[in-house]
């Protein structure tokens, strides 16, 4: 067996994206969208170039509304449920909660509100890009 590293599209050395192991004392918090939460940056939008954002959103206050109808600009959302639960309406007439140990992928433009979400929620939230537009938008129902 050879003991050399496996080949990639491109060495390490010549990629703009770097490791990034993410941690509380490292992983600062953030502004984000929604008064109710907190974020905390994962630092990966710096190291991957701008190609990724992660973030973890924690509930600090409750949902006193859904949020309205919104998409973003983006390629696509990606959450996963760490904790609790959000309840979610989409432009196609379909009406989801996302549970703890659960996930769901947003395709960028998609029409969606927020419509609930447990006091204790805690969301890993991934966009492609990092840069991700919010829009508000009319009710498409």
């Amino acid at each position: 067996m050879s003991s050399a590293a496996p080949k990639t599209a491109q060495s390490a050395t010549e990629s703009t994206t770097h490791l990034r192991h993410a941690t509380k004392d490292n992983a600062p918090l953030v502004k984000g969208r929604r008064t109710f939460f907190k974020y905390r940056d994962l630092g990966v939008t710096e190291a991957s170039a701008g190609k990724l954002r992660a973030q973890v959103m924690q509930t600090v206050d409750d949902m006193k509304e859904p949020t309205g109808w919104h998409y973003h600009e983006c390629d696509g959302q990606i959450i996963y449920m760490l904790k609790g639960w959000v309840d979610l309406e989409f432009e196609t007439g379909e009406k989801t909660r996302v549970n703890e140990g659960e996930s769901l992928f947003i395709p960028g433009g998609m029409k969606h509100n927020e419509t609930a979400l447990s006091s204790d929620s805690e969301i890993l939230e991934l966009s492609v890009p990092a840069e991700m537009a919010t829009v508000a938008c009319e009710s498409p129902l």
